[in-house]
């Protein structure tokens, strides 16, 4: 089938298209190109894309809203997949109007688009970080997500409420997934492996917040892909058991609507990640240890029963594995320092 995934050229979005192309689907990408990050290592993971006669690339931007009405139409695509976004915490706090801009308008334009055109299923991303301030751990579907502490949380939070709206309004089958802490090759510049792989290969410090004893549920991107694959094939059905006294806030009875994790189901503490990376690299790091930043928590770990219900979604790699294969891959792209 054919399937709109925005974002195609991001870290995510690429490993996803490439998947969908490998089992046979026609991809329309759509990606901006903008330079958040370096442009060259998008510019690289989309040359791989076109080399599959099945992916065609649009350079569009989500918050022109004509232009991205314009694709729907033309392409009219069975199943959309929306990765494209403005990524990162820290980042939220510096331009705030980049979050608004590409996480609410541009996510308001692909809703418009799919209320055009009626895909199957709109699969979207939304993130982990909605759980802000719940300290109840495993973060669980079922419990609450009301209470972001940065606004990246809350334009995600935003995405969610979006679509139930839609899926409601123009029964659009939607799927949401709160990714917990994706890496893996091909990953982005300003995430916290890539930064500290940079560093060490350059004997600079690597600067650890949290003093290094903040717990993420590190999750390997293959696993995030096996999760979306799985969802683009199984729509979002209505909740025949959703009670309106005691609303799950997880599904809904009254839109073909839900949010699930995306998580490896474990927690590992950052000073044992950046010490598989350590030896993955043969290297020492010169540690930089500094005190949690705003909008940081503490530990993060996903509940992915429901996925798993859902989707026979079963995570498998550990962060022995999965940095293993990053450090493979960032030196064979980079080279040693």
């Amino acid at each position: 089938m054919t399937v709109l995934l925005t974002g195609s050229a991001g870290f995510i979005g690429f490993h996803l298209s490439r998947r969908l192309l490998e089992r046979g689907d026609e991809v329309v990408g759509v990606d901006n190109l903008n330079a958040y990050y370096d442009p060259a290592l998008k510019a690289a993971r989309l040359a791989i894309l076109e080399k599959y006669p099945g992916y065609r690339h649009a350079r569009v931007d989500l918050a022109d809203r004509e232009g991205v009405a314009a694709l729907f139409a033309k392409t009219r695509p069975a199943a959309v997949v929306n990765l494209a976004a403005q990524a990162g915490v820290r980042y939220s706090l510096e331009k705030p109007e980049a979050y608004v801009d590409a996480n609410v308008v541009g996510f308001l334009n692909v809703l418009e688009g799919c209320r055009a055109v009626q895909p199957k299923h709109l699969v979207y991303a939304s993130t982990s970080s909605v759980y802000g301030a719940n300290g109840k751990l495993p973060f669980n579907v079922h419990d609450g997500a009301n209470h972001p502490i940065t606004l990246y949380a809350a334009t995600k939070l935003a995405n969610e409420s979006m679509a139930h709206a839609y899926a409601h309004l123009f029964s659009i089958p939607a799927t949401g997934f709160r990714f917990f802490t994706v890496y893996g090759p091909w990953g982005r510049p300003d995430m916290a492996l890539f930064k500290f792989t940079d560093a060490i290969l350059k004997g600079q410090p690597i600067d650890v917040y949290g003093e290094g004893r903040m717990q993420r549920d590190f999750t390997f991107v293959d696993d995030i892909v096996d999760g979306l694959v799985a969802a683009v094939d199984r729509p979002a059905q209505v909740d025949p058991a959703w009670d309106p006294l005691k609303p799950d806030p997880s599904t809904s009875g009254v839109a073909p609507w839900r949010v699930l994790n995306l998580g490896a189901a474990r927690k590992v503490e950052l000073m044992r990640y950046i010490q598989v990376l350590e030896e993955k690299l043969g290297r020492k790091a010169e540690l930089n240890l500094m005190p949690m930043q705003p909008g940081d928590v503490a530990r993060t770990e996903a509940d992915v029963e429901a996925t798993t219900a859902a989707l026979d979604y079963a995570p498998k790699t550990p962060v022995e594995v999965g940095v293993g294969q990053f450090v493979d891959w960032y030196l064979d792209y980079y080279g040693a320092a």
